[in-house]
């Protein structure tokens, strides 16, 4: 069964930077867009980036735009979230899955992001 594992969390001061990475239990991310959801506590999840198949493409959410690059390795069935300028806003939980509402995958854990001075 797929499971999706979201290591590189952490704690980050304002102005900080962090990666995430996102690696799935077997190899089929290549075949799917893929994207990084968010959710802050008393929140709903949030997609924040998400990337073509090929990578070629990706497109943000305003609020990460220009401080958050998505990009992946499809022949090591990882998507990656670098995260720069990162501001108290962004403290989550964060996630990745298909770029697919209505077909997700199971959730995995997510990672923690907090930052905060």
């Amino acid at each position: 069964q797929l499971q999706l594992v979201e290591p590189g969390g952490g704690s980050a001061q304002p102005g900080g930077s962090l990666r995430l990475s996102c690696v799935a239990s077997v190899s089929i991310l290549r075949i799917y867009a893929m994207g990084w959801y968010r959710q802050a506590p008393g929140k709903q999840r949030k997609l924040v980036a998400h990337i073509s198949r090929g990578g070629s493409i990706s497109n943000y959410a305003d609020s990460v735009k220009g401080r958050f690059t998505i990009s992946r390795n499809n022949g090591k069935n990882t998507v990656y979230l670098q995260m720069n300028s990162l501001k108290p806003e962004d403290t989550a939980v964060y996630y990745c899955n298909k770029n697919s509402p209505s077909d997700y995958w199971p959730w995995g854990q997510g990672t923690q992001v907090t930052v905060s001075s």
